[in-house]
Order: C-alpha cells, then sequence, then structure tokens
C-alpha cells in the first residue's frame, strides 16, 4: 500500500510509519494540515490515515471536505482521540471511511486500512456477471444463462431478473422493484409486477428441475438458490 500519514503527534507518526514501513508499505508523512491537504492534493496513494486534530490552520474534517468536494475518492481512515460517538458520526458523514480511536492497536489499524484498500479495489473494478447456482448473466453482453442453456428475456424482464440476483436471499418487496425495475415512485395498482414475475418464472424456474423465484407471502420475492 501506499499510505498518505497526517499526524502532528511525532510519537504517534513514528510508531505508525515505522509499522507500515516494517509490513512492507510506502508511507509519506505530514505533520500538518496544510502539508497533508497538499500531499494528498498533489499525489495519489492507496489510504490516507487522518488525524481530526492539526495545527497549522487546517483541521482534518476540512482535509477530508475538500478531497471530497475535488472528487478524490481515496480511501480516509480518521485517527483521533475525540472517541465521543458524535465526533465519530461528524467525520464519517463528512466523508471518512472509517475511524479510529487512540490510543489503539496497531494490528487492528493494519487491518482496518488494509481491508479500506481492498473494498476500494473492488469497488474500482465493475461488476460484469451475477451468478446463483446454475443461473449467469452477463451484464456486458446482455445474456442469461442457466446449467449453461442460454435464455432469451426482455429488456424488462432482464432487469427484473438482474434487480432480484443483486438481492440475492433478501425479501424483495413490490415498492423496491417498482422504483428499481420500473422507475415507479408510486404504485399504479396495476399487476404489472405479476405478470412480469410469472413470465420470468416460466424461462429461467420452469424448464429446470428447481425454482429460485420464490414468492414470500405478504411480503414480496426472494430469489434464492
Amino acid at each position: 500500500m501506499r499510505v498518505l500519514l497526517i499526524e502532528d503527534d511525532q510519537t504517534v507518526r513514528n510508531f505508525v510509519a515505522k509499522g507500515l514501513s516494517e509490513a512492507g508499505h510506502l508511507v509519506e508523512q505530514a505533520a500538518d494540515g496544510k502539508q497533508g491537504l497538499a500531499l494528498a492534493c498533489q499525489d495519489k496513494f492507496d489510504v490516507i490515515i487522518l488525524d481530526r486534530m492539526l495545527p497549522g490552520g487546517v483541521e482534518g474534517l476540512h482535509i477530508l471536505e475538500t478531497l471530497r468536494r475535488e472528487g478524490n475518492l481515496t480511501p480516509v481512515l480518521l485517527l483521533s482521540a475525540l472517541a465521543d460517538v458524535d465526533e465519530k458520526v461528524a467525520g464519517l458523514k463528512a466523508g471518512g471511511d472509517d475511524y479510529v480511536s487512540k490510543p489503539f492497536s496497531f494490528s487492528e489499524l493494519q487491518a482496518r486500512l488494509e481491508a479500506l484498500v481492498r473494498r476500494n479495489r473492488n469497488e474500482a473494478q465493475p461488476l460484469t456477471k451475477l451468478t446463483v447456482g446454475d443461473l449467469e448473466i452477463d451484464l456486458l453482453s446482455r445474456s442469461v444463462r442457466r446449467g449453461g442453456q442460454k435464455i432469451d428475456l426482455q429488456p424488462r424482464e432482464f432487469r427484473l431478473l438482474e434487480f432480484l440476483m443483486r438481492h440475492t436471499g433478501q425479501v424483495v418487496t413490490r415498492t423496491m422493484l417498482l422504483e428499481g425495475v420500473w422507475d415507479y415512485h408510486f404504485d399504479p395498482q396495476t399487476n404489472v409486477i405479476d405478470v412480469h414475475i410469472s413470465r420470468l418464472r416460466q424461462k429461467i424456474d420452469k424448464p429446470f428441475e428447481h425454482a429460485l423465484v420464490h414468492t414470500v407471502r405478504n411480503a414480496g420475492y426472494m430469489l434464492q438458490e
């Protein structure tokens, strides 16, 4: 990882930088807010460790808000002696991705940093396929297969199946389907959902041994293996 560490306490800064360097990571350091903001804006990092209270006239939340306002989505872990719940909420609402209170365990800090970087890299890679059991849809080619057999779906049926697969194992309500598939923000009082669910079942369930689309009584639908 390439880490930017913005921390005014030299003891803490040296402790964290030493530990991360020994773990094989590259660490750039800043001792005040002004220097930290300049580095964050002019260079690219995998993750930023940002102290809340900083000297130099530029405090942690200002740095965070500036980065997010300029479209910089680098994961930021806030490091602070301010352990109050309201302070944590303020930091996360400002755009922080995680919050660790001082004093802290270095092993926990490292694990949280690695998790943030891992999550960010996964999100940066767009999902192109969804799979549930032997059912697979390719979001690029807009194709559907079950058990290796190609299934032809109409555009709305494809959107419906994609929505159900993105919520696999969850109850999907009529309201969720109306908003997510039909872009309705009201109930048109029609059976449009029932009709399309029925058509979808005819294509992806009926020809096969077991059903994937299930009705959850008085709740909605669920796609489950």
